[in-house]
């Protein structure tokens, strides 16, 4: 049956193993990039406050700074990992479509 496949797509071995190669790399990493994406949303501070907002609590200028680059630093991070998740996704589609021409 995958020889059918082959060849009524056309291609060689070697090229049907570069093919499934790339396909499956890129998969499995954007597999990983959306597991640590969803890690990484999950340990970002909301931005309500919600009944913290009720009590009266003292923070000092270093907890509010440590706060907020933590925060940025998430941010960031989650922001790479998407674009990253984006970008494979875009290299995924050009090899299929490369391939089945």
């Amino acid at each position: 049956m995958l020889a059918n496949l082959m060849a009524s797509a056309g291609m060689s071995d070697a090229e049907w193993a570069v093919y499934w190669t790339i396909l499956a790399i890129c998969l499995i990493v954007i597999f990983l990039a959306a597991a640590f994406a969803i890690i990484l949303v999950l340990f970002q501070k909301s931005n309500s406050d919600g009944i913290q907002g009720i009590t009266a609590s003292s923070e000092t200028f270093y907890g509010k700074n440590r706060g907020r680059s933590i925060e940025s630093k998430l941010k960031k991070w989650s922001w790479i990992v998407l674009g990253v998740i984006g970008a494979l996704a875009i290299v995924a589609y050009i090899v299929q479509v490369m391939y089945k021409a």
